[in-house]
Parts: C-alpha cells; structure tokens; sequence
C-alpha cells in the first residue's frame, strides 16, 4: 500500500464524496445533519438506543452525542427517559415529532438524490456498493482504541 497511489486516491475519492454530499444535503435539510442522522438511525431502529450506542454508531464523542440529542430533545424530537435497568443510564426514544421532522428532512433531500441517481446508474451503483460495504465493514471491525494519543 505504501507506495502503491491508488489506496491514496481511493480514500480521497471517498472523502470528497463524504464533503460534497454532507454539504449538499445539509443545506437541503430543514434540521442538522448530526441531528437528522440520529433521527433517521432511530426511525429504521426496532429498539430504543442510549447515548453511548449512538455516540458509537456516529464515531463521535459521547459529549457531542449528548448535545445533539439535547438539541432534538428541546426540539421535540426525541424523549431521553431514565434506563429501567440502569439508572444512571438514559434511553432515546423517536418521538412522533421527530419522525415526522425525520420524514419531512428525506422529502427535503429527495429531488438532490434522485438528481444524484442520474449521474450514476443503477447498474453501476450496484456494482460500487458491495466493495464500499467491505471497507466499511472492515474500517469498523479494525476502529482505532477511542482514546487514542494521536493529535492533530
């Protein structure tokens, strides 16, 4: 990999697609992108989540997880309630707001992404997505530890 240029290209591409979409359906959706990214996993999720697990699922701070789902709290979004089995645990809840705020942000966002799917066709997208899951799921597998010694 050290010297082979195309693992560089390969992770570069990646991020400029991550910034251009981030930034695209950011300024398409009617609420943050952390927050729409919380209400969305909630929406598709058949168990209520905890901090922790979200903070985990979004590779962010448990801190900055707790100020989003603060912010989808006051908003009406979400209920965080005491965890029956742990008290010092909390429990997020999608709340019928919040769904509908969820579905309201994917209506907003659906004519850029059914633009997008012009670019790409079907049959090229589905070639494209198993090798992206590999490294997805290879990139979690291998998270560096969270408390890493690295600066930037």
């Amino acid at each position: 990999m050290h010297s082979d240029p195309v693992w560089a290209q390969l992770f570069a591409e990646i991020a400029a697609i991550q910034t251009l979409l981030a930034n695209a359906l950011q300024r398409q959706l009617p609420l943050s992108l952390s927050g729409f990214g919380v209400l969305d996993r909630l929406a598709r999720s058949a168990a209520p989540s905890n901090p922790s697990q979200l903070a985990s699922a979004f590779q962010v701070t448990r801190g900055a997880m707790t100020n989003t789902l603060r912010r989808l709290e006051t908003a009406g979004f979400v209920r965080i309630s005491i965890d029956p089995a742990d008290a010092r645990g909390r429990i997020i809840s999608l709340l019928p707001a919040g769904l509908a705020a969820r579905d309201a942000a994917m209506a907003a966002i659906t004519p850029h992404m059914t633009a997008l799917t012009s670019a790409l066709p079907r049959h090229q997208a589905r070639m494209v997505v198993p090798l992206l899951e590999q490294l997805r799921l290879w990139l979690d597998k291998n998270r560096p530890p969270p408390h890493s010694d690295r600066h930037d």
